[in-house]
């Protein structure tokens, strides 16, 4: 199969009205935005997009509504893991029918399985939809890693399981995986600050936080080493560092919502138990996002 997308894909946020509802129109004011300023892929209903705490019905919302939306302007992965298999079934066959490009599956959370466990969740997973499939392995969120001779063997068994998003945040894990999968998976950098190290491995992109607010710059640093401008995509990857530090100093997608509402997108506040970003490091954020030359909508004392 073809890559779902190369290069810069967002991690959505999800906006919510004030009574906590899903707020359309603003979803459909981001869609548009990112068709607008060089998105490569837009995935929804991810970790950014606050997932788990959206109910099955919210999630099929997001979904359709941002296929919709594209008007198949850019590629649409759909985040459909749960931690149990048949659900994770359900939804991503939903997902299929409301037209999607691909799934983004993580792995199954608290329940911890074993590498034979996860091969049965995602060849379970494969078997019943026959769009593509992403792996999504981020094990300080789920207590669980799967491994990279677990990953080459689910691409070289399943034809439509075709990528992974690598937030393990270890480049030697990404480069045991290049190594075994010889070309077989695409690989997604799942840290902003890892964009040009996946990419130097092989890696296809990124599937970004920092995208959010900054689309043309990531999509800039991905092209950039695509097109072998390497020196200044290392350039871009050093240059917005601190602003993704900045991004990481509360648990996603904290941060990111804050940086959008202060950039005068009413993105609304995050479903508990997380809380918004307190006010001495929203500060720092908004001078690191002035600095990095994000234009803000409002007034904002620094700190």
């Amino acid at each position: 199969m073809e890559s779902i997308f190369v290069g810069s894909g967002v991690a959505l946020v999800t906006p919510f009205c004030k009574d906590g509802s899903i707020n359309v129109e603003m979803l459909e004011e981001l869609v548009e935005y990112h068709c607008a300023n060089q998105t490569d892929g837009i995935i929804v209903c991810g970790t950014t997009g606050e997932s788990a705490t959206l109910s099955k019905e919210e999630r099929l919302l997001c979904i359709k509504r941002v296929v919709e939306f594209a008007k198949g302007k850019v590629p649409i992965i759909a985040g459909t893991g749960t931690n149990c298999t048949r659900t994770t079934v359900q939804l991503s066959k939903e997902a299929e029918n409301c037209g999607v490009d691909g799934v983004l599956i993580v792995t199954p959370y608290y329940n911890k399985p074993t590498q034979e466990g996860l091969i049965a969740h995602y060849e379970n997973v494969a078997k019943n939809i026959k769009i593509p499939m992403i792996i999504y392995n981020v094990g300080n969120r789920t207590g669980c890693n799967i491994e990279p001779e677990t990953i080459s063997l689910l691409a070289r068994e399943n034809e439509n399981i075709v990528g992974v998003k690598e937030a393990s945040g270890s480049i030697s894990q990404v480069a045991k995986i290049v190594e075994l999968t010889k070309g077989k998976i695409d690989v997604y950098a799942g840290n902003d600050n890892q964009i040009v190290p996946v990419l130097s491995l092989g890696g296809k992109g990124v599937i970004s936080v920092l995208a959010n607010i900054a689309p043309r710059e990531v999509h800039k640093i991905c092209n950039d080493f695509f097109i072998g401008n390497i020196k200044e995509s290392c350039a871009l990857q050093l240059k917005a560092l601190p602003l993704i530090r900045q991004l990481s100093c509360e648990v996603n997608p904290i941060p990111i919502k804050k940086a959008l509402s202060f950039m005068g997108k009413d993105v609304g506040s995050l479903r508990m138990p997380l809380l918004d970003l307190g006010e001495e490091k929203g500060k720092t954020l908004a001078r690191i996002m002035c600095e990095y030359g994000i234009k803000l909508s409002q007034k904002v004392k620094y700190g």
